[in-house]
């Protein structure tokens, strides 16, 4: 009889669910998949590429930011929308901004975007997922419109439209309803802007504002708070109560002035030398 192989088979291994299923009757609760918290959009038109995102960025339960900006300089022709963890999708992208500064010093050439594409999912594939940064790539260089989305553990997508982030499937329904080929560009922009609105209104993680990109062989035109659909309204009433309305049932006041007395140690000893 030959010996059991001490490689594991090829394939999916499911040599864990029976341990799972055992810890789950004893009670302890299984770990659940973290939401990234964002909606970000990008899409191909006539002349270009239009990317887009909302602008919350939260920590947990709380709203961290009602207004940052998560979509990166790549290059003067290339960004990249960011969503995740907010320190991961920032240092990443700075990090590939400043490598293909240098890679274009050295070659004398503008980048490409599939360059960036293929230094990102390096990257990332290095450490397995641990980097929590899920990105839309977008731009134009010498051989045209490129969109890639980028999954944290380093697979890529080459789509005419994408979406990511815990908003993804709500703003992923607009742009298969709507999205048609060589989109003018008010009209794609109007596209994007829905998909994020969308994302924003259905999905806890996106809030505030929507951000948008536009590039093109001649121009790159970044659109800061393009759509302001949560803007605070002045409230109907005004109110005022007067001084003294709430009464407290005891007063203490604190002296936060501390007076030290100093005893100088050491004092009547030999001077330093200075000469």
């Amino acid at each position: 009889m030959s010996q059991q192989s001490a490689f594991s088979s090829p394939g999916f291994d499911f040599s864990n669910s029976v341990r799972n299923n055992f810890l789950q009757e004893k009670g302890m609760p299984l770990p659940k998949a973290t939401s990234t918290g964002t909606t970000i959009v990008g899409c191909l038109f006539k002349d270009g590429i239009i990317l887009g995102a909302d602008t919350r960025a939260t920590e947990g339960e709380i709203i961290a930011d009602k207004n940052c900006e998560k979509i990166h300089y790549i290059t003067e022709s290339i960004r990249c929308c960011g969503a995740g963890t907010a320190a991961d999708t920032e240092f990443t992208t700075a990090t590939i901004s400043s490598n293909m500064e240098l890679h274009a010093l050295s070659t004398g050439r503008k980048p490409r975007v599939v360059t960036v594409m293929t230094m990102l999912k390096q990257y990332l594939f290095q450490y397995q997922g641990h980097i929590g940064a899920a990105l839309v790539l977008g731009g134009v260089d010498s051989t045209g419109p490129h969109l890639f989305t980028i999954h944290p553990h380093g697979s890529t997508d080459k789509l005419p439209y994408v979406t990511m982030g815990s908003g993804s499937l709500a703003a992923m329904a607009v742009f298969e309803s709507s999205w048609k080929p060589n989109m003018e560009r008010n009209d794609a922009l109007a596209l994007v802007s829905a998909a994020v609105s969308a994302g924003i209104f259905n999905d806890l993680g996106s809030g505030s504002n929507v951000d948008a990109c536009i590039i093109t062989a001649t121009q790159t035109e970044m659109l800061r708070n393009f759509v302001k659909p949560n803007e605070r309204v002045e409230k109907e009433r005004h109110y005022t109560f007067r001084r003294g309305t709430t009464a407290w049932k005891s007063e203490n006041i604190r002296d936060l002035i501390i007076n030290e007395d100093i005893t100088l140690v050491g004092a009547t000893g030999d001077a330093m030398d200075t000469s």
